[in-house]
């Protein structure tokens, strides 16, 4: 559907008044700003700045905007009957109209024009049922005789009205096509009597229509030499449509929205040359799915290497055709990869050269270049690449304790288009089960880089990135190496390392530019599993990592100064190892009466002694600028004077620090911003210098809500458990093991606060019990969430998926999420979407570890946010 911004543009900025002889229609920009000429390619339509720069916008809600213009720039740069064609189902065109529609109508304000052809099986079963005929089959095929043809190219022509007079009602000029687009003959007519086999279609009357402003919406009946109608199966049409049109997309609309794996998964992307002979063999792969699968292979085998086919759900067509992640199954024919493991083994060796040095023109880069080839010489590698060289990619394997590193990627446009980067990490993840790399913080493809990784770390315009390293230690060995010695940790290995030497060095001035790494890269079928990353679909608009603005307040050189206040509790602890490992702030304080005078354990940058700070101490503190950041980790209704004491040593002082405050006396006061990065406008919390923390319940509880606060039919009730934990270190009997082994707790059971801060912020109200158990860590929630209408269970987790994609530290699985999975993760699990027999009442599970994503790890994101760090520095996306 579109959103209510699409909704405003359709109606606003696509339509303009032309006075035609005799009255006034409505025509799209895009083709209302043509110049009066035949039939061209779209790569000249004159649409002005304003309004593509209103539809990026616009589309930018469903990808990043580096995304949305390139795929906009892709697919205006052929003709417009090569865009894309669409094959639509009849249980489409009964169960999906409206969607469809709106999908189609939106291409249509952008200034694109698909090629429609539609079916109408299921309703032709329906109607040759009424009139007594049993439809008939022989191998998958119809058999079409003189009584079912009738009643089918009756049919047809109802469906295809139907659907244009939709688009009409939606503003968008449709041409029906129902006579005379497909020439064929007889397929087997003794067996399969009138049904046709394609030889021809009328290309002209397609372009024609285009040309003049009109979706071509085509049926898939045909007609032999002699008049004869024959029917004809809408994915054949479809087929051969495209074989006649050569465009960039086929696309077949389906209710399921792709295809699925044997655990029931939807597979996101399937390479053809580098995966089909293993899909054929494997088990699951049969009946529907492997004729379909043979199907688009031969089908692709004929077209050019740039065109794919898609299959989605009709309300997923702008995600899939406007962004990295997609949104169904993209089946393509890929590039076959090779590799070597020595320079000899490369039949061209100054093409390698050449490919080394492609976008990194600078002072000594051919010097630079030789010498890393007499390193890769003298050292294991092996290197990755297609025939043409588009994509290059070496790998050094893991040595001496060494992980195994990606010592240099490098993709041509070339490459981008037929998708060899992501060919590329779907051999790495098989070959190498871990691996280490590092991009530039400014590589404008750098979401696609997170979606490859399970975590990441960012130092001085650097981020690292590794996958499949599952050892905690290991983890903080590279991180902490990182934050020391940058992208010089990999040594001699890393060619951009090297070249970025030789510019320094350089005779003259040289600024490295942006390596090409694939901007049109799509999902492998198997992803590692990373925290953070939603497996089902696949990711990814561009979330995080937020550039640097600038840090706020903070000293002028080296990192952001912290303060924290009450740091004897968990959460407290937590905060400080998170902080240990970030390269950009430093624990100068750390406030507590019981432990002051004693040293603070788990903080290895300094040695930092516990103090008993007074709000005078406080007060003080700030006027002297002493604190870039203030964390308030006190119990409820206690941090009031140092917040105040802040407030006072601002007062007359160009200084002006961040307060994040861990308590929830702050979180209903309209004058501190929320802090919940994945539902608050995170330029607001950037922008922030009081922060309220929410609440570990309150986090979980939101995100397990808010996707579906639109679809609300009554109010939610959480069943919420907590380790002890959340009930904190003073001895009570919600964290007695005793009292809780073979228990189960519940407290509050009306008018908890989180119950409260969850209404308030969902603008929706619910019913929250709470409870404690025995485990030490994690909550779960059992959510029931009554709807106004009827929905699936597919519908719902879709809705999910769309709602938290790219957002590293929401994962969204099928199953219900257990708490021993969350535990010391630094986010939330979502997951369940069981809903009851009337399709009103769903129950969605998440889980959360209270004292990270539901405190310490959720205070760092806003602590990163606010001081202009990057969102997720220091923090292991795992």
């Amino acid at each position: 559907m579109l959103s209510a911004t699409a909704v405003a543009l359709r109606a606003g900025a696509r339509r303009t008044v032309r006075r035609l002889p005799g009255k006034t229609r409505a025509i799209p920009v895009a083709a209302s700003l043509r110049r009066q000429r035949p039939f061209s390619t779209s790569a000249t339509r004159k649409t002005d700045l304003t309004t593509r720069g209103m539809i990026v916008q616009t589309l930018s809600s469903v990808g990043s905007k580096r995304e949305v213009q390139q795929y906009l720039s892709l697919f205006t740069s052929v003709s417009s009957q090569r865009f894309a064609v669409i094959k639509v189902g009849g249980a489409i065109l009964t169960d999906y109209l409206d969607e469809l529609c709106s999908s189609l109508a939106f291409l249509y304000t952008v200034g694109l024009y698909p090629v429609i052809v539609h079916g109408a099986g299921p309703q032709l079963n329906s109607l040759l049922e009424q009139a007594g005929v049993e439809p008939q089959f022989e191998e998958g095929i119809r058999v079409t005789d003189v009584k079912t043809l009738r009643v089918a190219r009756d049919l047809f022509m109802r469906e295809n009205l139907k659907l244009v007079n939709k688009l009409e009602e939606k503003g968008v000029h449709a041409q029906p096509l129902t006579i005379g687009m497909f020439r064929a003959e007889y397929l087997n007519k003794e067996k399969w009597g009138l049904v046709g086999k394609v030889t021809g279609v009328n290309k002209q009357a397609i372009e024609t229509a285009i040309s003049n402003g009109y979706l071509p919406i085509l049926t898939s009946m045909a007609e032999t030499d002699d008049g004869q109608i024959l029917n004809v199966n809408a994915d054949v049409a479809a087929a051969e449509l495209a074989r006649a049109l050569e465009p960039l997309k086929v696309v077949y609309l389906s209710e399921k929205g792709g295809l699925f794996d044997a655990a029931g998964q939807k597979i996101s992307a399937i390479n053809l040359d580098e995966e089909f002979d293993h899909l054929m063999s494997q088990e699951w792969v049969k009946y529907g799915t492997r004729l379909k699968i043979k199907e688009i292979k031969e089908l692709l085998d004929t077209l050019p290497r740039a065109t794919s086919v898609a299959i989605i759900h009709p309300g997923d067509l702008q995600k899939e055709l406007f962004t990295d992640s997609g949104a169904g199954t993209l089946i393509r024919r890929g590039s076959k990869l090779l590799s070597a493991t020595s320079l000899c083994e490369f039949k061209d060796l100054d093409a390698l050269k050449s490919v080394l040095v492609r976008d990194r023109e600078g002072p000594d880069a051919k010097e630079t270049v030789d010498k890393y080839l007499e390193y890769l010489n003298e050292n294991d590698f092996k290197a990755y690449y297609d025939g043409d060289m588009n994509a290059l990619a070496i790998v050094l394997p893991a040595k001496d304790g060494r992980q195994a590193t990606l010592a240099t990627l490098t993709i041509t446009k070339s490459g981008w288009l037929t998708n060899v980067a992501d060919n590329i990490f779907t051999v790495l993840k098989k070959e190498h089960p871990s691996l280490v790399w590092t991009v530039k913080e400014d590589d404008e493809n750098l979401g696609w880089f997170f979606d490859k990784a399970d975590g990441s770390i960012t130092r001085d315009g650097d981020v690292m990135f590794w996958y499949g390293i599952d050892n905690g230690d290991e983890i903080m060995r590279l991180m902490k190496d990182f934050t020391l010695n940058g992208r010089a940790m990999l040594g001699d290995s890393n060619l951009e390392s090297r070249l970025h030497r030789a510019a320094k060095t350089g005779s003259k001035p040289f600024a490295q530019q942006t390596r090409s790494y694939s901007t049109l890269a799509r999902r492998p079928v198997i992803s590692a599993p990373a925290f953070g990353l939603n497996t089902g679909r696949g990711y990814v608009t561009q979330t995080n990592p937020n550039p640097p603005i600038g840090k706020k307040n903070a000293s002028k050189e080296g990192p952001a100064r912290v303060a924290l206040i009450g740091a004897r509790g968990y959460t407290g602890q937590e905060l400080v190892r998170l902080l240990d490992s970030h390269p950009n702030m430093d624990l100068r304080h750390v406030s507590s009466r019981e432990l002051a005078g004693q040293k603070l354990e788990g903080y290895n940058k300094s040695e930092v002694i516990y103090e008993s700070l007074s709000p005078d101490d406080v007060r003080d503190m700030e006027k002297r600028g002493d604190i870039d950041c203030w964390v308030m980790a006190l119990p409820n209704g206690v941090c009031k004077p140092f917040v105040e004491a802040v407030y006072e040593g601002r007062k007359g002082s160009n200084h002006k620090s961040v307060i994040v405050d861990l308590s929830a006396d702050y979180r209903f006061d309209n004058s501190w911003t929320y802090g919940l990065p994945e539902l608050v406008q995170r330029n607001n919390i950037a922008d922030a210098t009081q922060i309220a923390n929410p609440g570990c319940y309150a986090t979980a509880a939101q995100l397990g809500i808010a996707p579906l606060v639109e679809h609300l039919g009554g109010m939610p009730h959480i069943f919420g458990v907590s380790g002890y934990s959340g009930a904190g270190t003073k001895p009570s009997p919600k964290n007695d093991v005793d009292n809780l082994t073979n228990n189960l707790i519940p407290y509050s059971l009306t008018g908890h606060i989180h119950e409260r801060e969850v209404s308030s912020q969902l603008g929706a109200q619910v019913a929250f019990i709470p409870h404690v158990a025995v485990w030490f860590r994690g909550i779960h929630h059992t959510i029931s969430i009554p709807l106004k209408q009827s929905m699936t269970s597919r519908d719902i987790r879709q809705i999910y998926q769309d709602r938290y994609a790219g957002e590293k530290l929401v994962k969204v699985v099928g199953e219900a999420p257990l708490v021993k999975n969350i535990s010391g993760k630094h986010g939330v699990e979502i997951g369940g979407f069981e809903v009851d027999k009337t399709g009103k009442r769903v129950v969605v599970c998440a889980t959360i570890d209270n004292l990270l994503k539901g405190a310490a790890t959720q205070c760092l994101q806003n602590m990163n946010l606010a001081l202009g760090y990057a969102e997720y520095e220091g923090i292991p996306i795992m």
